[in-house]
């Protein structure tokens, strides 16, 4: 399915936009920002044609490239400074980051340090400092949230960090945060003046999967959705509501035995001998979690089993995956094109990225002219609408194979 035909319902922008944009690319995601800022620009040049639009003409509406021309300089200390080579005063700006990104690395005195997630903050700190005071708005798009699975005090002992991530935001100036299929969307909470958007993927994640995998039938009568443990079990509901599918779990059971930390996962929901398994997590960290839960239904009768997760690390390797892609415990692993993805990854047979892209560009589109953007980032009138027209199909294919 085209992403003209996902925003066909979207009617025509008529307000006027906050300011010229501007995109700065932060970390190693250059590709990925530079792609999206040529799907804006593809988009707006496109309306800019139209005879109806007064803002053609405003300057830098419609640009062939709207990423500004930054520098972000690392000492062998390990400190930094970032500098902007052009002015970004009156413009709405829109720093895209990826915090997981890990394919950087810093000589470091007598040895070579690999950027992590606390340097990538730290930077993006950098550059709002920059901004604030400049820039006529600022909004941060970071797709998988920093700290975001501290987003609740275990003990009053330990650090509350997602919090502090986001109030430091706040005070420095971020207007809008966007941020896709967070761990827990409680944690707006912490900076009730700032905005956050949460986009979802599941719409084009399944489309995805779906145009790569034809065999593929979501209906009751051969698809299950199976969350691998009740924590994760509110974005399996939401697949299987808006599908029309089955919803089974794996949930956590407290032997008191020693083994396993004294906790066994067992199994709860329909029989899934011969059924197709779309597995559902947030992310894939190691990926023991998919691989455990994938090992157990394909022992229980399962047929093919796709994990679907917006993010992946594979902190574990991929070669645990491999393995079980060769003995048939996985059919897919389905994830998105939002933080980095080396090479040996995509080059994998059983992976299937999703390309959110076009997505990302109209949100920024959307948001540039202060739009309503609920319909956009929320994924469940698309997902009804491709429920719909896949049953609408299966009844043509039965009307044909009748007539033959």
């Amino acid at each position: 399915m085209s992403d003209l035909e996902v925003n066909k319902d979207f009617k025509p922008i008529t307000l006027a936009p906050f300011g010229p944009i501007g995109i700065i690319a932060h970390t190693s995601n250059k590709e990925f920002v530079k792609a999206v800022s040529d799907d804006l620009s593809v988009r707006r040049k496109r309306r800019a044609l139209r005879p109806d639009n007064k803002y053609a003409n405003d300057p830098g509406y419609a640009r062939d490239n709207y990423i500004f021309d930054t520098e972000l300089i690392r000492f062998q200390t390990g400190e930094g400074k970032f500098s902007i080579g052009e002015s970004v005063r009156g413009h709405d700006i829109f720093v895209i980051t990826d915090v997981l990104s890990h394919n950087m690395e810093l000589n470091l005195m007598d040895d070579t340090h690999v950027i992590s997630p606390d340097d990538q903050y730290m930077d993006l700190l950098r550059i709002l400092s920059v901004l604030k005071g400049k820039a006529k708005r600022i909004n941060v798009i970071m797709p998988f949230v920093y700290e975001g699975r501290r987003e609740k005090l275990d003990s009053h002992r330990e650090s509350y960090d997602c919090a502090d991530v986001l109030k430091k935001l706040y005070k420095l100036g971020v207007s809008n945060l966007i941020v896709f299929d967070p761990h827990d969307a409680r944690i707006e909470n912490a900076v009730p003046l700032m905005s956050i958007e949460m986009p979802r993927c599941q719409f084009k994640m399944t489309s995805t999967l779906l145009n790569c995998f034809d065999t593929l039938k979501l209906d009751k009568d051969h698809t299950l959705v199976v969350s691998p443990d009740e924590t994760g079990v509110s974005r399996a509901i939401f697949y299987a509501s808006h599908l029309n599918l089955p919803l089974s779990l794996f949930y956590r059971k407290y032997t008191g035995k020693p083994g396993q930390n004294g906790k066994i996962f067992e199994y709860l929901g329909e029989d899934v001998t011969g059924k197709d398994i779309l597995l559902i997590d947030d992310m894939i960290n190691s990926g023991n979690t998919m691989l455990r839960t994938a090992e157990q239904l394909k022992a229980a009768g399962a047929k093919d089993i796709y994990c679907m997760a917006p993010f992946a690390l594979f902190t574990n390797g991929l070669e645990v995956f491999d393995e079980a892609y060769a003995k048939k415990s996985i059919k897919c692993i389905c994830t998105t094109n939002l933080i980095y993805a080396p090479d040996e990854l995509t080059t994998r047979e059983w992976y299937l990225q999703a390309d959110m892209v076009p997505y990302m560009g109209r949100i920024i589109d959307a948001l540039n002219t202060d739009e309503s953007i609920y319909d956009l980032i929320n994924s469940t009138s698309r997902l009804q609408d491709l429920a719909s027209q896949m049953k609408i199909s299966d009844l043509i294919d039965e009307d044909e194979t009748e007539k033959i």
